[in-house]
């Protein structure tokens, strides 16, 4: 006697179920999208590279620091975003002597900030040997010129192995006072010697003006900072953030519009700002907090939306993304659900009423410094903030009918019926092959 074939019927009922849960995953939110006003000035950035005596020393994977600094740059030109204003200035290229007072003047612009010949920038690289001595604060005052003034932020790039040689100005003192200038200029350093002295020294300017501190190894390493610290100038210049100062409770906090802003978070400090959010506007933020010293691992960054009375909205993560300079995450929300009117029970500090809510935006971090890393000032962090009319794409075409436990059974019960038609259809097909 032949056996009759099992009918698998639940077959239907596990896709609409998979369906179903993927559905309801889909209403999670998303990532913000960042936008940001464009300007008429073109990103500017110059390099100081130290062409110092020392800068002799072969101790980079067998090779001098001056060689490893010079196959970098040219791999940086050659990879220039087109829209990017450069130029390269030298400290302690010139003199040969042993005289302080001249060579503690010597810091040249090799290449002028502008569109950059390659060939030309290339070749006057090439053509330098270490000789000097350091002046570093100097290069930077003389670097702030060539940058000029404008509306938003310029940046300089330092690559030396050694602290300044000719203080005063006191490189620290000097960056400093381009900060408290307000002339938008940041400074990054990247160090090829590992004293302490010199880390210490690299912070400082760094720390000063919002910039960030890279303790260089390899080659593949300075290659790597210096066309990221480019391609970042290009990504910030557009608008220069405002400064803002964010404090420990929402009530409290600063109220922001839509726009750029910069602040410093202590280690594992929380920050709180204030949005305002009217019905039908939908809400995008997004935070960036840049390691500017040497922290432990296992960090993260985390940025909630909440309610004034506490209760979270959305949030959002970065924790192993495998950045080493900067993390990053977004959140959005939209204010859609908003009650168009106040009832007699939402009448406490988080209501929704006819003019909206105010959304609290809090930014946390699990950043630990590394021995010997100061804690003083805050890591810095970026925030942006964006209010939009609120997108029907989470919706799409059928938002009636894709809404909570409508779109659950509607498609539980498209799973059953499938389920029964194909357990009808092996059923036929069986009962075929036994009468054959």
């Amino acid at each position: 006697m032949r056996r009759r074939l099992p009918v698998r019927r639940p077959l239907g009922l596990l896709a609409a179920l998979a369906i179903s849960a993927g559905a309801l995953l889909s209403g999670l939110p998303a990532q913000a999208d960042e936008t940001t006003p464009t300007s008429s000035e073109a990103p500017r950035v110059d390099l100081v590279l130290d062409v110092s005596g020392s800068m002799r020393t072969a101790d980079i994977q067998g090779k001098s620091r001056i060689s490893v600094a010079q196959q970098s740059i040219d791999e940086v030109i050659d990879a220039l975003p087109a829209e990017t204003d450069f130029g390269i200035r030298t400290l302690g290229a010139t003199y040969p002597g042993n005289e302080q007072a001249m060579g503690c003047k010597d810091s040249q612009q090799l290449f002028p900030i502008g569109k950059t010949n390659k060939v030309e920038a290339k070749t006057a690289v090439a053509t330098l040997r270490p000789t000097g001595w350091t002046p570093i604060g100097l290069a930077l005052r003389e670097a702030a010129k060539d940058l000029g003034t404008g509306r938003t932020t310029r940046r300089v790039v330092l690559i030396t192995d050694g602290e300044d040689t000719c203080a005063p100005p006191d490189p620290c003192d000097v960056a400093r006072e381009l900060a408290a200038q307000g002339t938008h200029l940041v400074v990054d350093t990247l160090g090829l010697a590992h004293d302490d002295k010199t880390r210490q020294q690299l912070l400082c300017i760094a720390n000063a003006t919002g910039g960030t501190y890279t303790d260089v190894r390899t080659q593949e390493q300075l290659t790597g900072k210096v066309k990221q610290l480019v391609g970042r100038a290009g990504d910030t210049y557009k608008v220069t953030p405002a400064q803002t100062t964010g404090t420990d409770k929402c009530e409290t906090a600063p109220l922001l519009t839509p726009g750029v802003y910069s602040d410093r978070e202590k280690f594992s400090e929380h920050r709180v700002y204030r949005v305002p959010v009217k019905p039908g506007q939908e809400l995008r933020a997004s935070v960036s907090v840049a390691m500017d010293r040497a922290v432990a691992r296992d960090y993260g960054v985390l940025l909630q939306a909440t309610d004034q009375a506490g209760q979270e909205l959305v949030r959002g993560t970065d924790a192993g993304s495998g950045r080493t300079d900067v993390a990053s995450t977004g959140v959005r929300w939209s204010a859609s659900g908003t009650s168009a009117t106040p009832t007699a029970t939402a009448t406490g500090s988080g209501a929704a009423t006819a003019e909206g809510r105010t959304v609290c935006l809090i930014i946390s971090n699990s950043f630990a410094p590394q021995p010997g890393a100061a804690a003083d000032p805050g890591l810095p962090l970026e925030l942006t903030v964006d209010v939009a009319a609120a997108s029907p794409a989470p919706d799409g075409p059928a938002a009636g009918l894709g809404r909570g436990w409508v779109l659950l059974l509607v498609l539980t019960g498209a799973g059953l019926l499938t389920g029964l038609v194909f357990g009808w259809v092996a059923r036929w097909r069986i009962a075929v092959w036994r009468e054959n």
